[in-house]
């Protein structure tokens, strides 16, 4: 019986069982970045053709004497600082600056303001209480240009919704909203404030959700009103949450084109011309295409200054 085990166990010893060859780290670790390269390499891509080109595009043409004929010959030639000096020496070019300052505070009051209020509203339950959070959104659903040219129709001197509502009430019914220089800065702002509302109230509104409910209960037991308690408790809380809102905020109204054009076209006299509005009368209606780099990198500049602010913003909030 051994003999007979011996013999069948005597091949196994000749012929040892292969060990199990471990991989190598290095070329795990080489795997895995690449890995995660070929996930991060399409967004890479996507970004340096859509947005590094034009910017660095867009850098150069504000240092090069760029004309129509440029599209023909594509003969651009550096002309230094020549397209800086005449932009900032450009009267127009300090009014477009100080008009887009008036047209971002305003509208950024206006919008978180009203935007807050509202989400403190819509906290109660009430009956159709999601319903009139749907339609609150529905301006922020209409493109804006639709929304410029409904609302140029409403503010019509003569024909306008608007006055002819004032007269029927006793209130005056020729005001010129969009015709005036000393009003048409102030019914742009009133429009693009309707436009942002939605937005501001939702957002805040989930950030209303996350604050605890205890917390308010502890704070009416120790016989605080509703108003020091909003102060001390729901504002401290919701400071990450209006950091975000306040600079998206900022990033998409100091740039705003298209509602400006469909209201007033930069007019009028001027009074409603703003960065972005400037940027497209130099480039595409002057064809100085030099000059409206230079407004475009600057509003690009400052779009920048806040990006930085709002990722660090994010950063402080994870941590």
């Amino acid at each position: 019986m051994s003999a007979t085990t011996a013999s069948a166990t005597a091949p196994a010893a000749d012929h040892p069982a292969t060990a199990t060859k471990k991989p190598d780290p290095a070329r795990v670790r080489r795997r895995r970045r690449l890995s995660q390269w070929g996930f991060i390499a399409p967004a890479v891509l996507f970004m340096l053709l859509f947005f590094g080109y034009p910017l660095v595009r867009n850098i150069l043409m504000s240092f090069q004497d760029y004309s129509p004929s440029t599209f023909f010959d594509g003969k651009a030639p550096f002309n230094g600082t020549e397209n800086w000096s005449k932009v900032f020496k450009d009267d127009l070019f300090g009014k477009a600056l100080w008009h887009t300052v008036v047209f971002t505070i305003g509208s950024l009051i206006g919008q978180f303001g009203i935007g807050l209020a509202l989400a403190v509203f819509f906290t109660r339950r009430f009956p159709l209480n999601g319903m009139l959070r749907s339609l609150i959104l529905l301006p922020w659903l209409v493109p804006m240009v639709v929304s410029g040219v409904v609302w140029r129709r409403i503010l019509d001197q003569d024909t306008g919704v608007l006055n002819s509502f004032l007269d029927t009430v006793g209130l005056g019914g020729a005001t010129p909203w969009l015709t005036s220089p000393g009003m048409a800065l102030f019914s742009v702002i009133l429009v693009n404030i309707w436009i942002g509302i939605p937005f501001n109230m939702v957002i805040l509104y989930g950030g209303l959700q996350e604050v605890p409910k205890e917390l308010h209960e502890a704070a009416s037991l120790d016989g605080a009103s509703a108003w020091r308690t909003f102060r001390s408790v729901t504002l401290p809380l919701l400071k990450p949450v209006i950091t975000v809102v306040l600079v998206l905020g900022f990033m998409s109204t100091v740039k705003i084109l298209d509602l400006i054009l469909a209201l007033t076209d930069g007019g009028p006299a001027d009074s409603t011309q703003t960065l972005g509005t400037l940027t497209y009368q130099n480039s595409f209606v002057q064809l100085d295409f030099g000059a409206g780099a230079v407004v475009g990198n600057v509003l690009i500049l400052i779009s920048a200054v806040f990006a930085v602010f709002y990722l660090r913003a994010n950063r402080s909030e994870g941590k």
